[in-house]
């Protein structure tokens, strides 16, 4: 699990350095920085990888950019010519800087410097002194991870990063109506693939209890569902004018009388498909290790998102193997489900200082805020009205 992240230089990032836990919850205005986190933690992940070009970017969910927008560019300080990422584990850590001109920008970026080392103690790197004529293009600690132990600290560090992806659900992916341009597995950075997914997950149900809690609180968070499973497309009502996969999620509406109660996701609510979304990455076995969802609520009704980030801290916090997620939410509502009394929740306001930089800051439980709640305040009502930062300025 990443436990610190440095980001310098990146976008309106100057200078970021904060400390993750299992479940991160990112709030704040918009353009006040989250998704360039998110983008950070993306890039880092292709440098870790050993290339970071477009196509290595836009598989792990980052908007391809230019150099001349990947690099800080404010007016009172001194244009970088590189920019830093690190991400530590307890001891271990990566650190890499990247460089690409503005002026003639490359296809692919340049590695500077890489540095991948245990306490004080360095188990690889390069920089631009390195003796030996190293492949800018090339990361050189994706190749020496070969020699690596693969069961330990130091690879798992390595491949948390390399596996990391910003899940970004729309609604009409998430109905089959379209396809997905990020296909992954379990399935596509925005939803689609979903119903082999389900599918998958459902039937490993009868023998985990873990996933199979995971699809009961899924289907408690569809309150007129009776049941949702995954039916070939010409089993289930469906339009024949609607392009759609040959597999649909399937939901049997429990108000409706037999025969007629049964619809597909195309024509369910957009809510339960991010249920369902949620339920997919946060349970299945095949989903990256620390992964990231951009606008984690998107669609849902407010009830509904508190429920629903409630029940995801959970799924994170009781998983039988090492997750670590990052949500970015605008849904004040979310903030009264985040169980903030476990350490491993971790609740940051984003910001953008008077000079225009991203500041990220933990927001803690302190006398401050458990006096407006013991005053019946809710801890959305104490973000709205400013109390924790993250707001805009209007």
């Amino acid at each position: 699990m990443i436990t610190k992240l440095r980001i310098r230089w990146f976008k309106s990032i100057e200078d970021v350095e904060f400390e993750p836990g299992q479940v991160n919850v990112l709030i704040g205005a918009n353009g006040s920085g989250k998704s360039n986190l998110l983008e950070a933690l993306g890039v880092l992940s292709a440098a870790v990888y050993g290339r970071v070009d477009d196509a290595g970017l836009k598989q792990r969910g980052v908007r391809p950019g230019v150099p001349a927008l990947y690099k800080c560019a404010f007016s009172d300080i001194k244009q970088s010519k590189f920019i830093y990422f690190g991400a530590w584990s307890d001891e271990t850590s990566y650190e890499v800087n990247l460089y690409n001109p503005i002026k003639q920008p490359l296809p692919v970026w340049r590695y500077y410097t890489e540095n991948l080392q245990i306490g004080a103690n360095k188990i690889a790197g390069r920089s631009h002194s390195t003796k030996e004529k190293l492949n800018p293009e090339a990361g050189w600690i994706a190749l020496k991870a070969v020699d690596l132990d693969p069961e330990g600290e130091v690879s798992q560090l390595l491949n948390a990063l390399r596996d990391f992806a910003i899940y970004a659900p729309d609604t009409n992916t998430l109905r089959s109506q379209v396809e997905d341009r990020q296909p992954r597995s379990p399935m596509g950075l925005s939803g689609g693939g979903i119903p082999p997914a389900l599918a998958s997950l459902l039937r490993s149900a009868d023998s985990n209890p873990y996933i199979a809690k995971v699809c009961q609180d899924a289907l408690l968070l569809i309150d007129w569902a009776k049941s949702y499973d995954v039916a070939s497309a010409s089993s289930v009502p469906l339009s024949p004018s609607v392009g759609s996969a040959k597999r649909v999620i399937k939901f049997v509406d429990r108000f409706m009388k037999s025969g007629r109660d049964t619809l597909t996701g195309y024509d369910a609510s957009e809510g339960a498909l991010y249920v369902l979304f949620h339920a997919v990455l946060a349970g299945h076995p095949d989903s990256p290790s620390v992964c990231a969802v951009d606008n984690a609520d998107h669609g849902l009704n407010p009830v509904l998102a508190r429920s629903l980030l409630t029940d995801v801290c959970q799924w994170y916090l009781d998983s039988p193997r090492s997750r670590q997620v990052f949500l970015t939410t605008q849904n004040p509502s979310t903030l009264d489900g985040l169980p903030l009394n476990n350490d491993q929740v971790r609740l940051f306001a984003v910001d953008r200082s008077r000079k225009g930089r991203t500041t990220v800051t933990r927001v803690l439980l302190d006398e401050r805020i458990r006096g407006l709640a013991e005053k019946g305040w809710t801890l959305s009502r104490t973000w709205v009205m400013g109390h924790l930062g993250g707001v805009p300025n209007v």
